[in-house]
């Protein structure tokens, strides 16, 4: 029996203003309905990124009547999607908010919500360009993992620079991942060498679906997005992808061939060595 189920990755370029990013998002998600996808799966920081002011950012957002949370509500009930928005700064006013990765229903409900738990803390550079990115100035820890279960599969929740540390991929494939969301703002320096690599790298080591959603602005002469959003199957072929383009990339997914790879190739049956928490 067939278990398919269309998802779509979503890649937008960071603009000035936040009705700019979401009148941009919206033209995306409406086109990713149009290709029939169920699940759509947004960038990191689709909405702010750039802004400075997040801790006023976080108190806004983390009430229902925040403008990207009822932007989100509207536009899955209204599309009748799946949505995972990326990620919008949540806090109050005594303390850093942290990058949440919200989940919301075709009824418009935000069922579930994932808080990055790596921050981006590293400096990185190329031959002529050096950048330092200092995410825990800015956000707080997330600390719990998080799986969702939709119409269709079991979500697992990642974003971006968590894709580095394999450790929790674990975690998600043993609390019964099928596919894994990661919306993301990947560097052009180190997207370039890393970006589809990692996104790889987990699909094989965990056997199951990766959708990366990328914010995408190569040619930034301040802090250059890779871009590259992919959707990966469990073999680690990439089934669709974009290269530096703003738009929607979308793939069908047969569930059905993360048993039969597991089944062939058990590998988390075989382990001799653990992760350690």
């Amino acid at each position: 029996m067939k278990n398919i189920v269309k998802v779509a990755a979503i890649q937008s370029r960071p603009l000035n203003q936040l009705e700019a990013n979401l009148n941009q998002i919206q033209k995306l998600l409406v086109e990713a309905s149009r290709q029939q996808a169920r699940i759509a799966v947004l960038p990191e920081n689709f909405a702010y990124y750039g802004q400075q002011d997040l801790q006023s950012i976080g108190f806004q957002e983390a009430l229902d009547s925040g403008p990207v949370r009822q932007f989100l509500s509207e536009q899955a009930q209204r599309l009748k999607l799946w949505i995972i928005g990326g990620t919008v700064p949540l806090g109050d006013k005594r303390s850093k908010p942290v990058a949440r990765s919200l989940v919301y229903d075709p009824c418009g409900q935000c069922i579930n919500h994932y808080d990055k738990i790596h921050l981006f803390d590293a400096d990185v550079h190329s031959e002529n360009n050096q950048q330092a990115y200092r995410e825990s100035d800015s956000y707080s820890y997330g600390t719990a993992i998080k799986t969702v279960k939709t119409d269709f599969c079991k979500l697992g929740m990642s974003v971006c620079y968590d894709l580095r540390f394999a450790a929790l991929y674990h975690h998600l494939r043993v609390a019964g991942s099928q596919v894994v969301t990661v919306p993301a703002a990947f560097t052009a320096i180190t997207g370039r060498d890393h970006w589809q690599l990692l996104l790889r790298a987990r699909a094989v080591e965990n056997q199951f679906f990766m959708i990366g959603a990328n914010l995408v602005d190569r040619t930034s002469s301040s802090r250059g997005l890779w871009g590259g959003s992919a959707i990966i199957d469990p073999w680690g072929t990439v089934i669709a992808k974009i290269d530096d383009d703003i738009g929607v990339v979308s793939a069908d997914i047969n569930l059905n061939m993360i048993d039969d790879i597991r089944t062939r190739m058990p590998v988390h049956n075989h382990g001799r060595l653990m992760f350690k928490n």
